[in-house]
């Protein structure tokens, strides 16, 4: 993945406001919600596919290497490895799917909301798969706790990075952003 010096700095900026908007949690019911889906769905809707994706693997590697950037402070192998380690993971092929489906669809509302609605589906699968394998829990208990408790503020973020992202991409001149 070839990136220009523009692309470069602008994943790096979105990676920091990845890990800004990581940390505003919401707190609903035992497990809260952070924005984390929500804005990488708007930065690979503003971004398109390869500086979005990349801002994601950016975000990723930070937290990596111990920098607090992932949601409630979190860091390190630990927490890629631990029970919601599958949701960080899941964003990389969010970011991939979002991208790829962003590229073949006409950037109107509908089309936006959908592909990202479809690519935090993939967020929420990888997240329940991994909360299955990390806790030893049932198929069931896996896809109750990790995928249908969080489907409807999924939805809802999904609809809100799709309105954001193209309302933005409608007002912002083209050599700001550029997803296609």
């Amino acid at each position: 993945m070839k990136l220009s010096l523009r692309e470069q700095l602008t994943a790096a900026i979105f990676a920091g406001v990845i890990a800004v908007f990581s940390q505003i949690i919401i707190p609903l019911g035992p497990v809260p919600l952070s924005l984390q889906t929500f804005i990488v769905g708007l930065t690979v809707t503003l971004l398109g596919r390869k500086t979005g994706t990349w801002a994601i693997i950016i975000y990723l590697l930070l937290g990596l290497i111990g920098l607090p950037v992932y949601a409630g402070a979190g860091s390190g192998i630990g927490a890629v490895l631990g029970p919601t380690g599958g949701y960080l993971v899941g964003f990389l092929f969010t970011g991939l799917l979002l991208g790829t489906l962003l590229k073949k669809v006409p950037l109107t509302f509908f089309w936006v909301i959908l592909a990202n609605l479809i690519s935090f589906i993939v967020t929420l699968l990888f997240g329940s798969i991994w909360l299955k394998i990390a806790n030893d829990l049932t198929w069931t208990a896996a896809m109750l706790g990790g995928f249908l408790h969080f489907l409807l503020p999924e939805i809802i973020k999904a609809i809100a990075a799709g309105t954001i992202g193209v309302l933005l991409l409608r007002r912002l001149p083209e050599k700001f952003l550029n997803p296609k």
